[in-house]
């Protein structure tokens, strides 16, 4: 059984990023690109379905997981599943701008924004279905503008948009951030497990403090987290991080 306390060293580097791209109690956002940079060329025809607007989003929402991860280890919160599931939300964002900036050419990555702009709007969709919410005079639901997307992508020669799986889009933007896509979705996915409340990752990526009687012939295990496990899902996240930020404003300055 683990008698270790949590140390948590490891975690300064990425909590180090974090605070410099905070300031005034707010995340600094990614800027928005020159017009005559490589992204906005992406951008120029999709009109407001722009990978720009997306990846902002995306790299915002993962700055907010980081985030809120140090300020709940400063308060000396640790718990055997947070850490997890906090990291796996940034990995997840980030993994998602670098995978929207990456692609073999223009085409495929106007088709990746819009892919993911229709799945944005199916989930408004569903969202609107299941809350009865009607747009204001004028306004359009979800499955309306999906539509619209759709369109959008006929008329640029990009049909076939389909929902990007979260497995496909870590496997294909580990690599283009120097990752190794097997290990960095090994991590995910005991993340990914922590977040569904499942039971394996105890067994493989925690480790047990002490153990209780709980009835006859039970007993009840007090887990702690294993910081050999959680590191490589930190410095993955770091890394893409990094990569995503680098890339996003060397291709948003002008060309």
């Amino acid at each position: 059984m683990s008698t270790q306390e949590f140390d948590g060293s490891y975690l300064l580097p990425l909590f180090a990023q974090a605070d410099r791209l905070r300031g005034n109690g707010v995340y600094r956002p990614l800027p928005t690109p020159a017009s005559s940079s490589s992204l906005a060329t992406d951008d120029k025809p999709l009109g407001p379905w722009r990978a720009a607007h997306l990846i902002q989003v995306s790299y915002g929402a993962g700055l907010a997981h980081l985030d809120a991860f140090r300020r709940l280890t400063l308060a000396g919160e640790i718990d055997p599943t947070s850490p997890w599931t906090l990291m796996r939300g940034a990995l997840e964002n980030f993994a998602t701008g670098i995978w929207l900036l990456h692609g073999k050419d223009r085409a495929e990555r106007r088709h990746r924004a819009l892919s993911l702009w229709h799945e944005d709007m199916r989930n408004r969709a569903q969202h609107e279905d299941d809350t009865g919410h009607q747009p204001a005079p004028g306004g359009k639901t979800g499955t309306e503008r999906r539509r619209e997307i759709a369109d959008l992508a006929h008329s640029l020669g990009l049909p076939n948009l389909t929902a990007p799986r979260t497995t496909v889009l870590l496997e294909q933007a580990a690599p283009a951030a120097g990752l190794d896509p097997v290990s960095t979705r090994a991590a995910w996915r005991a993340a990914s497990g922590y977040a569904h409340g499942r039971y394996w990752p105890n067994i493989r990526t925690a480790q047990p403090r002490a153990a209780y009687e709980s009835g006859t012939d039970s007993y009840m295990l007090a887990m702690v987290i294993d910081e050999a496990q959680h590191r490589p899902l930190t410095e993955y996240c770091g890394t893409m991080l990094r990569h995503l930020h680098a890339r996003y404003h060397s291709r948003s300055i002008p060309s």
